[in-house]
């Protein structure tokens, strides 16, 4: 007889897990391979486009919030303000350098100075020429003095002469003789009269001359033409520079504008002086009051010539809008070069602001 065969482990467990499952009291379905990927897809299909629905009710909602009323126009641009270059006169070195690359500075504040030792010796010599002319003029005056009291002498002994002569005490020769003094003594007073004259000019010269160099001095003292504020620093401190070498370069923040592109029907509708708003991208909140200042006369990107009604509503024409300066003025230290915005241009007087734009800086 052949032994009895025991039962392997695994058959043991497949039973004792047969036996639990006969004793549970619910029924578990038998998992079924590859029925969750579908339902996975569903629902991100149904995130998405739950996502597509709430992005355009919110563009939806964002073009209703930012549509313009009828006859108010925009178009973006980037804020500028003048520059201006602040440059020598004269060749010369840098001997003073008073401010930095953004610095605020006011009209006429000094913002650097030229090595003028070689002007300060020629002022000099200049001054010395002007006392030297007014000694000069000293002594030729007292010539003529000295000239018109020999003058008076010659008149009066030619009198004395012609009446010793009338009354027969007197020769005629002595009579001529005086006559020739007076004419000598005449010529002598008009010659010290136009030396004096000539030495007053020699003076007016010297002292011009000095005048001059003392500009010279001056105009090597370098100064802010207007308030604004340090943009480049272009020299440095011992560097010798050319006539009308730059030195600084500032921007006159009291001219601040934004020049746009405006079409053809748009911008024949505006004038200097429409009212329009500038909005930075940095500042979105802060509408910067602005009109129209400048108008283009000939377009912009396209032909000059054109043929067709197409063509011409394509022209695009440059308009600038200038801020106030009295804001400027009031808010110095807010004013940026370069800032990207839109500016809005109201070319119907008529036309509301929206309410985002009503409320501008300043007020």
């Amino acid at each position: 007889m052949e032994p009895a065969v025991k039962p392997s482990s695994d058959r043991r467990q497949a039973d004792a897990s047969a036996a639990s499952l006969a004793q549970l009291p619910v029924h578990i379905a038998p998992r079924i391979p590859g029925t969750r990927k579908p339902r996975r897809a569903a629902f991100l299909a149904l995130l998405i486009a739950l996502g597509a629905m709430a992005g355009g009710g919110y563009m939806w909602w964002q073009q209703s919030r930012n549509a313009l009323p009828a006859g108010i126009v925009v178009a973006n641009g980037r804020i500028e303000a003048d520059e201006i270059d602040i440059s020598t006169k004269f060749a010369g070195r840098v001997a003073t350098l008073l401010v930095n690359e953004g610095d605020d500075v006011k009209a006429g504040q000094v913002v650097a100075t030229m090595d003028t030792q070689d002007l300060e010796a020629s002022l000099r010599r200049a001054e010395a020429q002007v006392q030297q002319a007014q000694h000069a003029i000293d002594e030729a005056r007292a010539n003529l003095a000295q000239q018109k009291t020999q003058l008076a002498l010659a008149q009066q002994q030619l009198d004395r002469t012609s009446y010793l002569v009338g009354q027969g005490n007197a020769t005629r020769e002595l009579l001529d003789q005086r006559r020739q003094q007076l004419d000598g003594a005449s010529a002598a007073v008009r010659a010290a009269t136009a030396h004096v004259a000539q030495t007053e000019h020699a003076l007016e010269a010297t002292s011009q001359e000095a005048a001059l160099y003392q500009v010279n001095i001056k105009d090597n003292t370098l100064v802010a033409p207007r308030d604004g504020r340090i943009q480049y620093r272009i020299a440095n401190l011992g560097e010798v520079l050319p006539a009308g070498g730059k030195v600084f370069t500032m921007i006159d923040i009291m001219s601040v504008y934004m020049d746009v592109y405006l079409a053809t029907l748009d911008a024949g509708k505006a004038k200097v002086g429409t009212e329009g708003r500038i909005v930075l991208d940095a500042y979105p909140n802060r509408p910067i009051p602005a009109k129209v200042s400048f108008l283009a006369t000939q377009s912009q990107f396209t032909p000059k010539t054109v043929e067709t009604k197409t063509e011409r509503d394509r022209l695009m024409f440059r308009v600038r809008v200038r801020v106030d300066p009295e804001l400027l003025r009031a808010h110095a230290a807010a004013v940026r070069s370069g800032l990207p915005g839109m500016a809005y241009v109201r070319l119907d007087p008529n036309a509301e602001w929206p309410a985002r734009l009503a409320q501008v800086v300043g007020q």
